[in-house]
């Protein structure tokens, strides 16, 4: 990886592929090295939420994976990455992850990462929340996860649904070390 980071980008079937999507475009500008696994139901989402066609999609990834590949390179260990985001997260996958029993690349990779002591950051797209996924959730946080529920930042006044995504984008993109200019940071309140 000399000089730019690698990074996992997953999609699962979850509503809000946009997540994904942006966070891929995003990462077309910045020294940032990506490997793209999508879900067969994340295709299914990306064409029914969105104006992208997959291949779309694919194309702004620098490395794509199909996701019943369990022989990618983003399967092993021995390969180097700064961490991965699933964005958006479904319930299953998140299951999947939490309880070591994974049956695609998505979510053996994101195992891996787990086991190899990287960032995983699991942006769940799901509510209301019952228990057995506040479990799911607990357990993943005790193995390292992050959980980050894409949760909009009104500080920012954001006027469109890019400008809330491009603040979670950002705000994902900093919990991965990665500098870049999409969200704006707090500057504390101002007093008159």
């Amino acid at each position: 990886m000399p000089g730019n980071k690698r990074i996992i980008i997953g999609i699962s079937g979850a509503s809000g592929a946009q997540y994904g999507i942006r966070l891929l475009d995003a990462c077309t500008s910045l020294p940032v090295e990506t490997h793209l696994v999508i879900s067969k139901a994340g295709e299914i989402t990306i064409v029914q939420e969105t104006d992208y066609a997959v291949s779309d999609v694919r194309a702004l990834a620098d490395h794509n994976h199909k996701s019943m590949d369990i022989g990618a390179t983003i399967a092993s260990g021995s390969f180097q990455t700064a961490g991965m985001v699933i964005a958006p997260c479904s319930i299953r996958s998140m299951s999947e992850i939490a309880t070591g029993v994974t049956s695609s690349l998505l979510t053996r990779a994101a195992d891996v990462t787990l086991k190899e002591r990287r960032k995983l950051i699991i942006t769940l797209r799901e509510t209301p929340l019952h228990t057995g996924h506040l479990r799911s959730m607990m357990q993943l946080s005790e193995m390292g996860a992050i959980i980050a529920p894409p949760v909009p930042a009104f500080y920012t006044k954001p006027k469109t649904i890019d400008d809330i995504v491009d603040q979670y984008v950002g705000h994902v993109l900093n919990l991965l070390g990665i500098d870049n200019d999409l969200g704006r940071e707090w500057k504390g309140l101002r007093n008159s």
